[in-house]
């Protein structure tokens, strides 16, 4: 059999392309349906959630993703050759609103070849927290940040485009049923392996149409999920902190924490905190001062882990809505550290924060950083080792304020 297509019938590379697109496809679709609801109960609050869930769920993620990052460029590879190869000719090519359905739908099923790996592949990128795909080149896209509301708005829009993938599949296979059952021609015969001896399909008028109602139907998809997509930040619910009396008034600050799930760093941030601070720098390693913080827990962005960290297993955000650091600032031989109790969830450990500090005039810059153990303060206690989620927080926090 030969490797191209002929007017009558398919070649070998084009069948090739074809099954192994059907093989793909419909392997990453259940993989999905079962890995999301499953996941919609990692992320439920009320329900508690062990390391084997999540492992479960991780596994089914990434199966799916790497499926489908293939399925994106094998969609390319065989759109390619589609387009250097023309398809024989439709059997009923000469009943016109029939070609013209068929065609459509052929041109909706590859659009769905692309856009939806593309669009999951981009939310993917875009994620801080994520199942791997497995694959040795990195997990990022050029010109895709991180960036919880990007990855938000792409797996709306790729939940969206779903139904039309799922559609096109459907008329396509029933398409192919009703040339076999009903019609009792070779149009199916000609995509299974072996020669057929098809005969020469009727003359029939290759119009744009198709390919316009198709990309209509897209746009039409692609509009929805963009403008029903969820670009909130977290889901978490945070009080409002009060103001604070203090020396030193904070005019920018990020104070962030770093987590490692499935072997890949989650970063996030708190977007509530406070500090009151009573700073005096001294000549000489002693006492400086005190500082006092307070975090809205709720106020954390932390990927696409946000709201599986609000959870009861986790910081438990309904019960504990805030945690905080009483510490006396210390100036060393080498910098300075604040030391004292941090108290999260419910547990108080005393930490030192060794931090640096630049001071000119009525204006300090302030960075430091610390390691905690998740385990010390009972967060995430269901997942007894690091397979899911490693015991080591990493924190940083980085400040400019001026003297009140």
């Amino acid at each position: 059999m030969s490797l191209s297509n002929t007017s009558r019938s398919y070649g070998s590379l084009a069948k090739s392309f074809h099954w192994l697109t059907a093989l793909l496809i419909l392997t990453a679709i259940p993989l999905g349906i079962v890995a999301y609801k499953l996941s919609q109960r990692i992320v439920d609050p009320s329900i508690a959630t062990t390391d084997a869930d999540i492992a479960r769920v991780a596994l089914l993620f990434s199966l799916h993703k790497t499926i489908g990052v293939t399925v994106f460029f094998v969609a390319l590879a065989r759109i390619g050759w589609a387009l250097a190869n023309p398809k024989p000719g439709l059997l009923n090519g000469d009943k016109r609103l029939e070609a013209f359905a068929a065609e459509t739908v052929h041109w909706l099923l590859y659009g769905a070849l692309v856009l939806v790996p593309l669009t999951g592949w981009i939310h993917h990128a875009a994620a801080e927290g994520y199942a791997p795909i497995w694959w040795p080149f990195g997990q990022n896209l050029p010109f895709i940040p991180k960036d919880a509301a990007l990855s938000a708005l792409f797996g709306t829009v790729h939940k969206t485009l779903q139904p039309v993938l799922f559609a096109a599949i459907f008329l396509h296979v029933a398409g192919a049923v009703k040339h076999h059952v009903i019609d009792r021609d070779l149009t199916l015969r000609r995509m299974l392996p072996g020669q057929v001896d098809a005969p020469t399909p009727p003359a029939a008028d290759h119009s744009r149409a198709p390919i316009l109602a198709a990309l209509v139907v897209w746009l039409a998809a692609l509009g929805v999920g963009i403008a029903t997509a969820d670009r909130s930040a977290a889901p978490g619910t945070a009080p409002d902190l009060a103001e604070v009396d203090s020396d030193w008034v904070v005019d920018s600050g990020t104070l962030a924490i770093t987590v490692t799930q499935l072997g890949s760093p989650v970063s996030g941030s708190f977007g509530d905190w406070t500090a009151a601070i009573v700073f005096d720098d001294p000549a000489a390693p002693g006492p400086a001062g005190s500082v006092e913080v307070t975090v809205a827990i709720g106020s954390l962005e932390l990927g696409s882990v946000t709201a599986q960290a609000m959870g009861a297993d986790f910081f438990d955000q309904a019960q504990f809505p805030t945690a905080t650091f009483a510490a006396e600032i210390v100036k060393t031989d080498s910098g300075y550290q604040a030391a004292g109790p941090l108290t999260i969830k419910g547990a108080s450990i005393p930490v030192v924060l060794p931090f640096t500090l630049a001071v000119d005039g009525d204006r300090a810059e302030m960075s430091g950083t610390l390691q905690l153990d998740r385990q010390d303060f009972g967060i995430g206690a269901s997942m007894a080792d690091e397979s899911s989620l490693g015991f080591a927080v990493d924190v940083t926090v980085d400040l400019v304020a001026t003297r009140g």
